[in-house]
């Protein structure tokens, strides 16, 4: 299977996810294998895009410079294991603010799209919530559901995502399904 690109959800799927939000590069810790699994994507020639909504920046509980550094911890960790993140896209925007770009709405996954000019179909989106799943159908996507995070709240709400789309574990796993090694 040709993979074009892989477009993750930050929270609950790279790193772990927090109620209080992540407000600052110190509360940003990777789940474990998350960042050995963009670096497995990498070493496979697959792009990787996140695409995360971000509503702490229209909370006021963190600045876009804070989130800059966030996404700059995250990337230099990943490029430490010889990985690449390739493009962020991030909402800005709170929950009430009717943009086109906060999932489940799929403008943050088109952002990442537009950038390779690929068929939506192709690319698979990596969730943890069902917020990213239908963000993900909503753009063509095929999704991707990992149990970290809120992933197991998402299958206990949701039950059905097990009969309609891949479930793993986590990223690391959807790295061995997606990228088996050669032997």
């Amino acid at each position: 299977m040709m993979i074009p690109l892989i477009i993750l959800d930050r929270d609950g799927v790279i790193n772990q996810d927090s109620e209080e939000y992540i407000k600052s590069p110190e509360e940003w810790r990777p789940i474990p294998g998350s960042l050995a699994a963009i670096a497995r994507f990498t070493a496979h020639n697959i792009p990787v895009a996140i695409a995360t909504n971000q509503s702490g920046l229209a909370r006021g509980l963190y600045t876009e410079k804070t989130l800059d550094a966030i996404h700059q911890k995250m990337c230099t960790l990943v490029e430490k294991l010889g990985g690449k993140i390739e493009y962020i896209a991030y909402c800005p925007h709170g929950p009430d603010d009717q943009c086109a770009c906060r999932k489940p709405k799929p403008g943050l996954i088109q952002a990442c799209l537009s950038q390779w000019s690929l068929p939506a179909a192709e690319v698979p989106v990596i969730g943890d919530s069902y917020r990213d799943i239908e963000a993900a159908m909503a753009a063509g996507c095929y999704p991707i559901l990992v149990k970290t995070g809120n992933g197991l709240k998402t299958l206990q709400k949701h039950p059905e995502l097990h009969e309609k789309i891949p479930v793993f574990d986590n990223l690391a796993a959807v790295a061995d399904y997606l990228c088996p090694e050669s032997t």
